[in-house]
């Protein structure tokens, strides 16, 4: 028999309020997990409840536009940046574990009175939180992230220490952060406009060499003549003759390196990515819609994977990839700095490869079964949860048998993208890039705590009711998530 234990370090007084009758009953759709199959390219998403569209911030450039046609109002208000404006059916006080609505709150006291039945009693001692507390809290590290940020040379050790904590809505601390946590800025300020410029540069070529049709590269060569000064005759450059068309660049060839046999190839997986690009957050007017704004999104994200599957034939385009994509490319292009926002997509490119470099081996099916597979990575988030609850553990893969794979596939090849809304998961991004040892290992003790958090109903489920449960994560209090993460690094269960 297993000792039924909760870690003493579970408890702590900071998590506070149940959330509203209309939060509480809020319904998501289940997703059904194929128990029999593991399809790399079919990762199964499913995207939060919808209640109604949502209007982001627009980018500058969207801004100016909508001046031009519209009288001025609030002038002094344009210079301002503005908070995403994500609808979260929860306040920022929220549940800790959702079986009992009249206890909330776990309490720093904790003695054997705590415990009834080999559960956690949470009592109830701190309904009200000052929204204010939070607000100066906020305030508090944005002026920290401020200060860290104008200094010649940045600290990247404090730099992590206060993003991890989340990183304030506001003067576009979070995209000048993300790029410096993922090394697309160096710490030395100096280095930032050339360095930015050469990228930027690159991938402009990428996109000319990479996304050209090749009638058009045809096209140019035909036009690409010059006149010899000496006997005044037109003598063609690069312009070749019915005759020299050679076998590889005739659009009918089947050649390897024929370059009319790889755009016939390359336009399955760009059908693909075009489909995903289109559903990418249809709850955000950002993404979603027919207006320009959404077009001009959904082109930028459809470059960008595009240009990523031809510069990695070995993993090409992973159904997927669009929804980690999205949270960069937001917040680069709604960076209130007109320049950083008119080259989001540049910088987005740089980023999502580095953030993707160490995941991309989730994405490669012939290396599912090795130890840098995703069959591995999810092995151990099996083995860390068997470390700090193994009551839970043995409940969840012995007594019911639910497969880790059929609920956490999809929450680490996505970065749990699909799990929380789009405002939630920019905070647990906050705290994955800021860790010094990497997103991957900070992404497990999240999952880890996700079980942990709701062990109560998991305990008390089945095979069918664990498996709703997990493939539609219940809302909950993502300080608390993340605090509770924090918890698991090094410190098992006794």
């Amino acid at each position: 028999m297993v000792k039924k234990k909760v870690p003493d370090w579970l408890n702590s007084s900071l998590w506070s309020t149940t959330p509203s009758a209309s939060s509480s009953s809020s319904s998501t759709t289940t997703t059904t997990t194929d128990t029999n199959t593991f399809d790399h390219h079919s990762p199964t998403t499913a995207s939060p409840p919808i209640e109604s569209p949502i209007d982001p911030p627009l980018p500058p450039a969207a801004i100016r536009d909508k001046q031009q046609q519209q009288p001025p109002r609030h002038h002094h208000n344009h210079n301002h940046p503005q908070k995403p404006e994500v609808k979260d059916k929860l306040s920022k006080s929220s549940i800790v574990d959702d079986d009992d609505n009249n206890n909330i709150i776990i309490n720093n006291n904790y003695s054997n009175d705590n415990i009834i039945n080999n559960k956690i009693i949470i009592t109830n001692d701190i309904r009200n939180v000052d929204v204010n507390e939070s607000s100066a809290e906020d305030i508090s590290k944005q002026a920290l992230l401020l200060t860290e940020l104008s200094k010649k040379v940045i600290n990247m050790g404090e730099l992590r220490r206060i993003a991890s904590q989340g990183i304030p809505d506001g003067a576009g601390i979070r995209s000048t952060v993300w790029k410096l946590l993922l090394g697309y800025l160096a710490p030395d300020r100096s280095l930032w406009s050339s360095e930015l410029a050469k990228k930027r540069s690159q991938y402009k070529h990428f996109k000319e060499e990479l996304l050209m049709n090749p009638s058009e590269i045809a096209r140019r060569l035909e036009k690409t003549t010059v006149l010899n000064n000496d006997n005044g005759k037109s003598e063609s450059r690069c312009v070749l003759s019915r005759s020299e068309i050679t076998h590889d660049e005739h659009p009918l060839s089947l050649g390897k390196s024929s370059v009319w046999n790889q755009f016939f190839q390359d336009s399955e997986i760009i059908e693909q990515i075009d489909r995903d690009v289109k559903r990418t957050h249809p709850d955000l007017h950002f993404f979603s819609g027919d207006s320009s704004l959404a077009k001009s999104n959904q082109e930028a994200l459809r470059n960008i994977l595009t240009v990523f599957a031809k510069l990695n034939p070995g993993i090409r385009y992973v159904q997927g990839m669009n929804e980690i994509l999205a949270p960069l490319f937001y917040i680069f292009k709604n960076d209130p700095d007109e320049e950083m926002a008119a080259c989001a997509e540049a910088d987005t490119f740089f980023c999502f490869v580095e953030l993707l470099s160490g995941f991309r081996d989730h994405f490669c099916q012939q290396l599912d079964n090795s130890v840098v597979g995703i069959r591995s990575t999810i092995t151990r988030l099996s083995q860390l949860l068997k470390e700090h609850d193994e009551e839970l553990w043995r409940h969840l893969e012995i007594t019911t048998t639910v497969n880790p794979q059929f609920y956490a596939f999809r929450w680490i090849t996505l970065l749990l993208t699909q799990e929380f809304n789009f405002a939630d998961s920019l905070h647990i991004w906050d705290t994955l890039l800021s860790d010094p040892e990497g997103p991957q290992e900070t992404l497990l003790r999240v999952c880890c705590a996700m079980l942990i958090l709701i062990r109560r109903r998991l305990l008390a489920g089945d095979f069918t009711s664990i498996l709703k449960l997990l493939q539609n994560y219940p809302p909950t209090n993502i300080s608390h998530l993340l605090y509770v993460a924090n918890k698991l690094r090094g410190q098992p269960s006794r």
